[in-house]
């Protein structure tokens, strides 16, 4: 049985531990390798490597620092479909998703090439009397990102590109579900000229990530996942000194007004509610029909569509699948009593994707696309993230119901609003209490050049991911104010320049 291990000093390393844990591929229920856990002392050897190496790197120059992120871009470009290949191997999501993923991971290193410019700071001349005051964003030091199954090369992208360009070193904790790809991208950084020890990678669960929550030479930490954990790693790490930014989980709405383009909604609708099995903090999960002839009408082309859906291996010669398998037999289950849940707490459950069954699939992790209708903020598959392929119809009478419904919601991550109205469409960007907000874009994942964060309970911290706020995440402001005594000109005016 193959065992992946961990990366550290710019090699892989088996480590010593004797714990390890299962890898499957989704779409058989086979297990195809076994990573290896990382024990508190090698997870602390993992700091200690990058703690070294940031002394060198922290003095390397912004430039050269974005020119080996440049030879990185160009490397994952180059091994894009390899990248694709392992995520569909070990998560599941079918191959076109998978490019998708490495791409917006990619928009963010480019972001980061950029970093020459974005960690200028700020002058002013003659503040007061021959003074002048200017600025530097320095690096913190050793930052530790803990990336979840669900994006196992996009989010770990979203973290550590932006950490290195300012300076800081980084250890990378990543799913220990799927964790070949965060691996591979080691391999290429290296590959890129990145000095050993800068970048490492430790695998691993509880016990690896509490050290890097308390290990006083960890500055900062960025993760993303469920919100409990969200809430534990925000907690722990800040009572340990360290910046922190945990993004939570989600329950995204996309309202739909009657004006609405119905057929532009439902395709829409389609993508961001089962594309990657809906395993994603950004789907779409709850449908907002406004008025009861938009929902009857929208339920009856969902239906239409649900039908064709195309439900299979990630990985297939010919065309894609439109969905692939869940991440586990343990999550198939979890989603599959959430449905059961909805029957019981009275939705009418439209199309049970339960009933699917997937020729040749063996023990794969498959369960269809599920719809359910007349849901109401009372029940659980309304308020609770199921991170499956299950969307709801809410039912409301008016816009404002609309607003209050998710505006009383737990959660702030994404929603979105389908019309043709302007002013609906202003007013609904000002009154909505959701960090990112779509107009007639189901998904409003913010590019690499914006920032990426929700509200309420799905972020814990004051930054959100990647562009600006990333880059004032991963630095410290230092403000100096000089002043130079008069006379030191006169005191050095035998000074000529050299002739050339």
């Amino acid at each position: 049985m193959k065992t992946l291990s961990h990366y550290l000093n710019g090699q892989l390393s088996a480590g010593q531990s004797q714990r390890t844990s299962p890898v499957y591929n989704p779409a058989t229920g086979e297990q195809s390798a076994q990573v290896a856990l990382a024990t508190a002392d090698e997870t602390r050897e993992a700091v200690r490597i990058a703690d070294e190496a940031f002394v060198a790197w922290s003095k390397t120059s912004p430039l050269k620092r974005a020119r080996i992120l440049f030879k990185f871009k160009a490397l994952v470009e180059e091994h894009t479909d390899e990248l694709a290949r392992l995520i569909s191997s070990e998560h599941g999501k079918v191959f076109s998703d998978a490019k998708g993923e490495v791409t917006r991971g990619l928009e963010v290193v480019e972001f980061a090439c950029g970093i020459p410019h974005l960690q200028k700071g700020e002058h002013s001349m003659n503040v007061g009397t021959g003074v002048d005051s200017y600025s530097m964003m320095q690096p913190l030091g050793v930052c530790a990102g803990i990336s979840p199954f669900n994006f196992p090369a996009m989010v770990p992208m979203w973290m550590f590109p932006i950490a290195l360009a300012c300076g800081n070193t980084f250890v990378m904790k990543p799913s220990e579900k799927d964790p070949s790809t965060p691996l591979r991208l080691a391999e290429l950084l290296k590959e890129a000229g990145l000095p050993d020890g800068v970048f490492n990678v430790i695998n691993g669960d509880k016990e690896a990530v509490d050290v890097l929550l308390t290990d006083e030479r960890v500055q900062a930490v960025s993760f993303v996942g469920s919100t409990p954990i969200a809430e534990y790693i925000y907690a722990t790490a800040s009572a340990h000194g360290k910046r922190v930014q945990a993004l939570g989980g989600a329950k995204n709405h996309m309202v739909i007004m009657p004006d609405a383009d119905l057929d532009q909604a439902v395709g829409a609708l389609m993508g961001a509610a089962y594309g990657s099995a809906g395993e994603r903090c950004m789907a779409i999960s709850v449908a907002v029909p406004v008025g009861e002839e938009t929902a009857n009408r929208l339920r009856e082309k969902l239906v239409v569509e649900l039908d064709k859906l195309t439900v299979g291996p990630g990985l297939v010669d010919g065309p894609d699948n439109d969905m692939g398998p869940l991440i586990t037999r343990e999550h198939r289950e979890k989603v599959a009593g959430y449905i059961q849940t909805g029957v019981d707490e009275g939705a009418e459950l439209v199309v049970d994707g339960r009933q699917t069954t997937i020729d040749g699939a063996g023990d794969g992790y498959f369960i269809g696309g599920s719809l359910f209708d007349h849901v109401t903020p009372s029940m659980r598959i309304h308020s609770e993230e199921i991170f499956g392929p299950v969307l709801a119809i809410a039912r409301v009478a008016s816009f404002d119901d609309a607003v209050s419904m998710i505006n009383a919601h737990e959660y702030g991550n994404g929603t979105a609003i389908f019309t043709r109205d302007g002013d609906a469409a202003r007013q609904y960007c000002e009154q909505i209490q959701v960090g990112m907000v779509g107009v007639n874009v189901p998904i409003p994942v913010p590019m690499a050049f914006h920032s990426f964060g929700g509200w309420k309970r799905s972020l814990f911290g004051p930054l959100h991911m990647h562009g600006p706020d990333g880059v004032r995440f991963y630095t410290r402001m230092k403000t100096i104010t000089q002043r130079w005594p008069s006379g030191i000109r006169e005191e050095t005016n035998h000074f000529t320049m050299p002739t050339m």
